[in-house]
């Protein structure tokens, strides 16, 4: 079985759209899977952000599963419910594994172990991670255009950085230092 992991990962990182048509990669397993990729993954980040700033390395792990869900969520939406093609007929939980399979490059911020390489590792995984969310949107939604691809994945990041700003920006008041004139 951990040999099954590490051959979904490596197909991964290698951006292998195949990983994402073969049925044995979605069996009863592959939502543990891709639950423990989100959960390392953002435990990578925090071990990378802690180079730099402290950061609470188990909200960290908490925080990438509802990014996990948020993004399969609004990648199902946009691409299931608003704009499919012919052929895309996927369940839910099929898009959750692959969202999930896509950010493998994310456990690779583990090399992040000084300031100077955390930048770097981080604009690269996410990066890397995108692809891997294009290629995997395509593959599963059994689009016929790249650019459709990428189109739903952008969408759903904008959504979701819309959302995040708005978030954090609404917090900013209850900050004792916005009192401050």
């Amino acid at each position: 079985m951990f040999t099954e992991f590490l051959n979904i990962i490596v197909r991964s990182l290698k951006l292998d759209k195949t990983l994402y048509k073969d049925n044995r990669n979605f069996g009863e397993a592959a939502i543990y899977f891709a639950g423990l990729i989100m959960i390392l993954d953002g435990i990578a980040g925090a071990v990378a952000a802690n180079t730099v700033v402290k950061t609470a390395i188990g909200i960290s792990g908490l925080t990438a599963i509802l990014t996990w869900l948020i993004w399969a969520l609004f990648i199902f939406v946009i691409g299931v419910k608003l704009f499919p093609d012919k052929e895309t007929k996927v369940p839910f939980k099929k898009i959750l594994i692959a969202v999930g399979y896509a950010h493998s490059p994310g456990l690779l911020r583990f090399f992040a172990v000084t300031p100077d390489l955390m930048i770097p590792i981080i604009f690269l995984t996410q990066f890397w991670i995108f692809a891997g969310l294009i290629i995997s949107t395509k593959q599963i939604l059994s689009l016929k255009s790249n650019i459709k691809s990428f189109g739903i994945v952008f969408l759903s990041f904008l959504i979701i950085a819309f959302l995040s700003i708005s978030f954090v920006m609404s917090r900013m008041n209850a900050l004792p230092i916005s009192t401050i004139s």
